[in-house]
């Protein structure tokens, strides 16, 4: 199983975010400068973000980026489930799509569904703020130098 690139950013932003004081905000072109990637996939992610309540955004020349919540009530399984769009791990859990002639009898999409149900599991016993532990490795790797 792997993370969609949306997801990754979407954590990445995350933990930047958490990063900050208290309500100090960011921008996507300094969220951008700082992991090396496209601004333009980051307004993306940061707009849906935005849509499912993760973070609050504030246009304008003092405008940017902050958490809508403390890390802590950020739970991971929450936000992984709000950016992956397709979680069937294989073609039988989509019905419509399905040309498997043995699904009818096969066991493997119960034993998957499991397999799937326990990495929810794992994921939805963290939250943003057990991303943060290493926070003054994360800080001197993401704040730019003085």
């Amino acid at each position: 199983m792997r993370f969609t690139q949306y997801t990754d950013f979407s954590i990445r932003v995350l933990i930047y975010l958490s990063l900050k004081p208290d309500g100090a905000r960011a921008t996507i072109k300094e969220i951008a400068a700082r992991y090396k990637i496209s601004e333009n996939h980051l307004m993306k992610v940061v707009h849906q973000l935005g849509l499912n309540g993760f973070v609050k955004t504030t246009r304008g020349r003092q405008g940017g980026i902050r958490l809508a919540k403390d890390p802590a009530h950020i739970n991971i399984g929450d936000v992984v489930r709000q950016c992956e769009e397709d979680m069937r791990i294989v073609e039988c859990f989509d019905a419509r799509a399905n040309t498997c002639p043995i699904a009818p009898v096969c066991a493997a999409p119960a034993i998957l569904d499991e397999a799937l149900g326990a990495f929810f599991g794992v994921l939805d016993g963290y939250s943003l703020a057990d991303l943060l532990v290493p926070r003054n490795a994360l800080m001197e790797i993401l704040t730019p130098p003085v």
